[in-house]
């Protein structure tokens, strides 16, 4: 069926839902809104939403909505929002702050006395688990002034915040490139690439990070644009290739040794990995950003695996 038929049908039967609904006049705004759509490819959730505005139609929030609540309420220390989002019985994955939802909101008042506050940059949802890039300024409660973490979220089948895995890594205002740990695009598009951006993420972790077949890296990360924001690695191809020689003439390579989860959407695929590195296990988060079927962007956070004075036995890779 024609993309033009298809617009059709829905137009008729938008008309008929509004003629239903509301009114006559606001059917007639709402096929304007089609109309719009057909002409500035508008996409199709657009229109619904537009739909919903008119009919006063109320859908529940999206779980990234819930992330951006979340956030929202840790930075105005709202336990009671934290509660109602939050399953009691919340999974911690933090090596340093206890399992339980009761452990979390203890940490506010520590929050709230040395000022810390959350700015998220990017947020990606994959079914049940939602990943968010963030940066946290006044963190010493996480060890330095400023860091940027990557976490993730786990929703339960009633909607609630029922696990939480991260990596943080110290802010640094230096980098080899000139691009700083978290600027960059925002915006996820291609979405129905989602699938094939994820398999791409693998090859690129198991090819090159792995080491099983490094020759097939013009095959997964564009030779033309590789904006990278690890803070001690060029540009492009040859700022791999440089960090790899230096790593490599200091005997300090790190290992990528194993993949615990993939988390897509559109564009943007993040990996969590484990692996060697400086002598110690390690937590690799690398976020990749995907363009006609290449990698042409990459931010990352680097957190050493903890064995000492653990607050929980839960793992930094437990459940995935």
């Amino acid at each position: 069926m024609s993309h033009q038929r298809v617009f059709k049908i829905l137009m008729v039967t938008v008309f008929a839902v509004c003629i239903a609904m509301t009114s006559f006049s606001d059917a007639q705004e709402v096929l304007t809104l089609i109309d719009y759509n057909q002409d500035n490819k508008i996409g199709l959730q657009d229109v619904i939403h537009g739909l919903q505005i008119i009919s006063g139609i109320q859908t529940p929030p999206t779980h990234k909505e819930k992330v951006v609540s979340f956030l929202e309420a840790v930075n105005a220390r709202d336990v009671s929002t934290i509660e109602e989002l939050v399953t009691e019985d919340y999974i911690q994955h933090n090596p340093f702050i206890p399992t339980g939802r009761d452990s979390f909101l203890a940490l506010l008042p520590v929050l709230e006395q040395n000022g810390t506050k959350v700015q998220n940059i990017r947020v990606i949802e994959d079914g049940k688990f939602v990943a968010m890039h963030n940066l946290w300024t006044n963190a010493a409660p996480f060890g330095a002034d400023t860091v940027v973490s990557f976490d993730i979220l786990r929703f339960d089948d009633n909607g609630k915040i029922a696990e939480h895995w991260d990596a943080i890594q110290p802010w640094e205002s230096e980098t080899v490139s000139g691009r700083t740990m978290i600027d960059g695009p925002t915006n996820i598009i291609d979405l129905e690439q989602t699938e094939a951006n994820k398999a791409l993420a693998v090859s690129i972790i198991q090819d090159v990070l792995m080491g099983q077949n490094p020759d097939n890296i013009t095959n997964h990360i564009s030779a033309e644009q590789y904006h990278q924001h690890n803070p001690s690695i060029g540009d492009g191809l040859e700022g791999i290739q440089a960090a790899v020689a230096y790593l490599i003439s200091i005997n300090n390579m790190f290992q990528y040794t194993k993949i615990h989860k993939v988390i897509g959407e559109g564009n943007f695929v993040l990996t969590v990995s484990e692996g060697q590195w400086n002598n110690t296990t390690n937590a690799f988060y690398d976020l990749f950003r995907m363009e006609n079927g290449k990698a042409v962007e990459h931010w990352d956070v680097i957190q050493p695996v903890p064995t000492e004075s653990l607050a929980n036995e839960n793992g930094m890779f437990g459940g995935f």
